[in-house]
């Protein structure tokens, strides 16, 4: 499907959806293939249902597969199914119950989906986060879907007295085929919750050509009208009887404490109530609040102009010195030197000694923030020892045991109402913000509202990493790569958990460096020492950024530095149709899925590679000034490449004519919605690769808002985007879609550049580097 993502240069675009099957073998063979959103035989056999694991059951509490905890039918036939994940955009409050309802027969029109509170026990692992809310749910759901449509026929059996195997639901009834008498779901719902829950060894899964719904890309989401017209409940939109209003003055340094305020002048703003002390803890502390003073008040207005009147002294700490100039510094300092071998192969060190010749790329990136539409912002109501809130959080279960773990009162105290995410991207799987308010709330005796501000967003986020990529890549006489030496150095998103913490952690390495899929003889990894200086945390795709950044950027200067195209360089780098060993990596990490449903296959690698090549048309003329360039990369257990095409004038400016994405998520629910994250993946990785950037001195941010801080307007994002899904073969499990459009977009984009102009971009974010 091609989408205009930019209204001003609409003239004379005409909107086109083809529908095909695209079959492996037919790709890899080079036949030609034509366009846009691919949608072919999207569900598994359920046979293969039985046969593929996921990392489920190893997520805390695990999966919950029960009916009588997500289904509930009324009187009047409307189904409620609870919509257990939190939605940030990605359709899963939609998708997830849709699968139920597709299983158990439910017509969707007659569906409503209720949003769960926090409680893991009960509902399974709530964290919204990973990309992995489908691919470790969608057979729990089937499953779920399949135990109530089994109580409901045995429920009209009964009431008919025939055997069970002579009834079938069908779109919201329970039919008996031979005598034509049917009943409704609502006159069956009392019968049905009587019956027991039937096994999931006995439940007998939908056959996919009988999907009425899965696959389909006909279903709007559920709060798609209450988004469009402005009804729907955010958690800014919060407000109780009683509530005030509070912002917090933190300390600009992490790590920092408080010495002294005076109120006084704060006070005097009309509409102030008090001015108080909130607790921190010390760095490292997890999601712990970082302390410091907050201003309560009467609307949020108030409390901004008093926070503003506050004088304030701080204790700046160890981290006062942070400086991201000095610091690059010794983070390139670190990359030239031998670290940490975590995987290796061959001899690279022989092999870049004897090697024709040494190709040597430098890569860095800046701290990145998540700076969702929607800042941080809890309302936490503290009643004795009952807690309720209400809060836009990713994690609504972790978030209801750390806020029991900080009062010290029992989870079952405390109660977490999900609203909608104005945008997450993983900032909200860090429950300080909740915790502060709640904290609030106990010292006043009332409701509180914490609003963040987007100056405080972005002043004290958990940051996307910093980082320098060292690669080394030696070449024999015919230019075949005959060695590869990557050096990554960043601090660890451990170190929000532990002091100390100087190496990346196996999750991290596990994310484009240690599963590098290139087939070299002589291939090592290492990982430098490099200490944290502020908070680091996850973020949409995580090191998979910087990392494809480097290799797929690297992969551009190998083919120029041999006079090949990107394309073919790129696809003898992946070589074979294999599946990649890592058996030289001591703990080898798959975004916690087994190997066994889950390997590393570059058939599928190299499959995204020609559909793209073949759908973006790689290789065709394009005008002077403009320029093609391509990056591919596997995460979050998917496949996924990009090819953009840009155009630089005179001036330096960029634009970006036309973005195609081929990916491979195995089998999917919901195309829609997989076309919709890459779309918006597209103007995400164009906003972090031209703008994005948080930098420190003396141990402060330097940015604040948008103007230091910008995003990427309408009138620059991509002007036309193609989303390309490759339908998987039938034996394929789910994997992510709403991280892995980002990491391959910049190493496209400056690969591209370079195409367009000779210049080499090997730091982001891009800036004034364009500019002559």
């Amino acid at each position: 499907m091609n989408i205009v993502t930019n209204p001003q240069k609409l003239r004379g675009f005409e909107k086109q959806i083809k529908v095909e099957k695209i079959s492996r073998r037919g790709i890899l063979k080079g036949l030609g293939v034509a366009g846009g959103l691919v949608l072919a035989a999207p569900l598994m056999s359920r046979q293969a249902f039985a046969a593929y694991q996921t990392g489920a059951s190893k997520m805390p509490h695990g999966v919950v597969v029960n009916p009588r905890v997500f289904v509930a039918i009324a009187p009047d036939g409307i189904v409620t199914i609870i919509g257990h994940r939190a939605e940030l955009g990605t359709g899963v409050r939609t998708s997830l119950p849709l699968i139920v309802a597709e299983e158990m027969e439910a017509d969707w029109t007659r569906v409503k989906v209720k949003q769960a509170y926090g409680d893991e026990a009960k509902f399974g692992n709530q964290d919204t986060d990973g990309s992995r809310s489908t691919r470790h749910y969608l057979i729990p759901m089937r499953q779920i879907g399949a135990a109530a449509r089994v109580m409901l026929e045995s429920a009209a059996a009964r009431r008919w007295g025939v055997p069970v195997t002579e009834v079938r639901a069908q779109n919201h009834e329970v039919v008996h085929a031979s005598s034509g008498r049917r009943l409704g779901f609502g006159e069956l719902a009392e019968d049905a919750a009587k019956q027991s829950v039937p096994s999931i060894d006995a439940l007998k899964l939908k056959d996919a050509k009988n999907f009425r719904y899965l696959g389909k890309g006909e279903v709007s989401i559920v709060d798609l009208r209450d988004i469009t017209v402005g009804t729907a409940h955010y958690g800014i939109d919060t407000r109780l009887p009683g509530m005030k209003y509070a912002v917090i003055a933190r300390p600009p340094v992490t790590g920092g404490k408080l010495v002294s305020f005076d109120a006084a002048d704060a006070l005097k703003v009309s509409g102030v109530e008090k001015v108080l002390e909130v607790k921190g803890w010390p760095w490292p502390s997890k999601f712990q609040p970082l302390g410091g003073v907050a201003v309560i008040a009467r609307n949020t207005g108030a409390a901004i102009k008093g926070r503003d009147a506050l004088k304030v002294v701080w204790e700046d700490g160890a981290n006062a010195s942070y400086d991201s100039v000095a610091y690059r510094k010794q983070l390139e300092e670190a990359a030239r030197k031998p670290g940490l071998v975590v995987r290796t192969e061959g001899d690279v060190n022989a092999a870049l000694k004897g090697a024709y010749k040494v190709v040597v790329g430098e890569y860095y990136m800046p701290h990145l923030a998540h700076v969702s539409m929607e800042p941080p912002v809890a309302v936490a109501d503290v009643k004795g020892d009952k807690v309720e809130v209400w809060a836009p959080v990713q994690s609504p279960g972790g978030t209801r045991e750390d806020v029991a773990k900080t009062l010290g009162i029992p989870e079952d105290n405390v109660t977490v109402n999900v609203t909608l995410l104005g945008g997450g991207f993983g900032r909200k799987s860090k429950c300080d913000f909740v915790i502060e308010a709640v904290l609030l709330s106990k010292a006043i005796g009332a409701p509180v509202k914490v609003q963040w501000t987007r100056e405080d967003d972005v002043q004290h986020d958990f940051l996307h990493t910093v980082s320098v990529e060292h690669i080394e890549a030696g070449l024999d006489k015919s230019g075949k790569v005959i060695a590869w030496r990557h050096r990554s150095v960043a601090p660890s998103i451990a170190s929000t958990f532990a002091a100390n913490v100087v190496h990346q952690a196996p999750f991290e390495l596990g994310m484009g460096l240690i599963d590098v899929p290139f087939e070299v003889a002589n291939l090592q990894c290492e990982n430098p020492e490099a200490a944290a200086h502020t908070r680091i945390g996850w973020f949409r795709s995580v090191s998979n950024i910087p990392r494809a950044f480097a290799v797929q950027s690297m992969v551009g200067e190998l083919a120029h530095a041999t006079n090949r195209d990107q394309k073919e360089m790129l696809l003898d780098l992946i070589g074979s149709p294999r599946i990649v060993k890592l058996d030289s990596v001591k703990d080898p990490w798959n975004y916690g899925e087994p190997y066994g449903s889950y390997p590393i296959d570059t058939a599928r690698l190299l499959r995204v590679v020609e559909v793209v090549a073949d759908k973006g048309k790689w290789g065709r003329s394009v005008p002077k000034g403009h320029g093609l360039g391509i990056a591919a990369h596997r995460s979050f257990v998917s496949y996924i490449a990009t090819i953009v095409e840009v155009s630089v004038d005179d001036k330096g400016k960029l634009t970006v004519h036309q973005v195609d994405t081929a990916i491979d998520c195995g089998t999917y629910v919901n195309p829609e919605r997989i076309q919709s994250q890459i779309e918006g993946a597209a103007i995400m990785g164009l906003s972090l690769a031209k703008y994005g950037e948080v930098t420190f001195k003396n141990g402060k941010v330097e940015q604040g808002n948008f103007d230091t801080f910008p995003v990427i307007r309408m009138d620059e994002s991509p002007i036309v985007t193609h989303v390309h899904i490759v339908p998987p073969d039938s034996d394929a499990p789910p994997s992510g879609v709403g991280e892995p459009g980002v990491p391959p977009f910049a190493p496209a984009l400056t690969n591209a550049i370079f195409a367009a102009t000779g210049k080499r971009i090997r730091a982001l974010p891009i800036g004034k580097q364009l500019e002559t």
